[in-house]
């Protein structure tokens, strides 16, 4: 670890820096947490979601919330060791995390998380993903990384070039991607009722709104704008989205029998609904060798969090929809534009369906066959940081939110 630019007996005896490294992908923060992080305990990378939930979840607080990140801030802890790495299924675990808790599958940061585990150094990060070993495809100039998410694992590609001592380097220049895991409609075209404390100003009169219900690594409830009552994503206060987002949000998770749509067929744990995507198929650019695009909005968590970049999963979940309501062949290559990638040309995911999964469950529990997704996009790194809780602080070691 490099030396503090102060007195190391500043710092807190037993209390290490947490080392990270920050990125962007479409605007949207990743906090790559690579050391420091207290050891988790448990085999299997959910019974460590557990204990970091349970045991370390101020540390979480403080990584993300003021003054150290920020509501909008989101983050991922590195874990070397699961019960898939080490069958061999997997070659290091991860951790997301957000301002309100903890996700499932996170598919900018997993963008981000492919750069930084091809280039780390491992002389500077001792210790960390001791089982890299990998592979250059000379033909494509890439290599790949199998990354054990929450919701399964995750294969990663990156876009390489040679670099000194012939050590490999990701190439900025060129989309990470990655193949999702499982990915299916749980329900299509689904009314939902909306009890007076859930409404927002701009239904009018309406109490029912239809929407759709996907899965792509994590719950997604997606909704057009104009079923919420707004002309168009582009025009909208983002405030008035938030409120809409959250309420609707309110009204799922309030009444059971929406249940059904963000329940887990193997593990109660990853059955929770994440967030409400707003599209609007209006609007969004097409760039050259895709077939069609469209802008959306994710809002996600408890405390309405919004996502900068297209979402990763969140695009797996749309074009998984695209494939099973709309018919779109498996080819179609569809860009999901967010407010950030729709305002400057850049950034939009590119999404196509890879594969017909193998296993399709048990078909009364889906409203349409499982896929895998590519989600394609670029991550940036911003800085690179060393955390420090000063034994005399009393506001800043669990972090705070206004």
């Amino acid at each position: 670890m490099a030396k503090l630019p102060i007195r190391q007996d500043i710092i807190p005896a037993g209390d290490a820096p947490i080392l990270t490294v920050d990125t962007h992908t479409t605007g949207e923060p990743t906090r790559i947490i690579y050391s420091g992080f207290p050891a988790l305990h448990g085999h299997t990378l959910l019974q460590k979601k557990a204990d970091a939930k349970a045991n370390h979840d101020h540390i979480r607080r403080r990584l993300m919330l003021e003054p150290r990140g920020h509501r909008e801030m989101f983050g991922a802890l590195l874990v070397n060791n699961t019960e898939l790495t080490a069958s061999g299924d997997a070659d290091i675990g991860v951790l997301f995390m957000h301002n309100e808790g903890f996700s499932d599958m996170c598919g900018h940061a997993t963008i981000a998380l492919g750069r930084f585990l091809v280039d780390f150094d491992a002389e500077a990060c001792p210790g960390l993903f001791p089982g890299r070993n990998l592979q250059l495809n000379k033909k494509t100039m890439t290599t790949t990384v199998n990354l054990h998410c929450p919701c399964g694992v995750v294969k990663v590609t990156v876009p390489v070039v040679v670099g000194l001592e012939g050590k490999l380097q990701s190439d900025p220049g060129k989309s990470v991607s990655f193949v999702s895991v499982d990915s299916y409609a749980t329900g299509l075209d689904v009314d939902v009722t909306l009890p007076d404390a859930s409404r927002w100003s701009e239904l009018g009169e309406r109490t029912r709104i239809t929407v759709d219900f996907c899965y792509g690594g994590a719950f997604y409830c997606v909704v057009d704008a104009e079923e919420l009552g707004f002309d168009s994503l582009k025009s909208t206060d983002l405030d008035a989205l938030r409120r809409a987002a959250g309420s609707l949000m309110d009204a799922l998770n309030a009444d059971p029998q929406y249940r059904q749509f963000f329940q887990h067929p193997t593990e109660p744990d990853l059955g929770c609904l994440l967030g409400v995507i707003i599209r609007d198929t209006s609007r969004g650019v097409i760039p050259d060798g895709v077939d069609g695009a469209e802008l959306g909005l994710c809002i996600f968590g408890d405390q309405q969090q919004v996502d900068r970049s297209p979402c990763g999963s969140g695009s797996a979940a749309r074009r998984t929809i695209g494939h099973t309501k709309y018919n779109w062949p498996m080819e179609k290559k569809q860009v999901y534009h967010s407010l950030v990638s729709e305002a400057s040309g850049r950034g939009g995911f590119t999404a196509y369906v890879v594969e017909r999964s193998q296993d399709q469950g048990d078909a009364s529990d889906v409203a349409g066959e499982r896929v895998r997704v590519r989600v394609e996009g670029q991550a940036f790194y911003t800085g690179f940081s060393t955390f420090v809780v000063e034994s005399a602080d009393r506001i800043s070691g669990s972090g705070f939110m206004l």
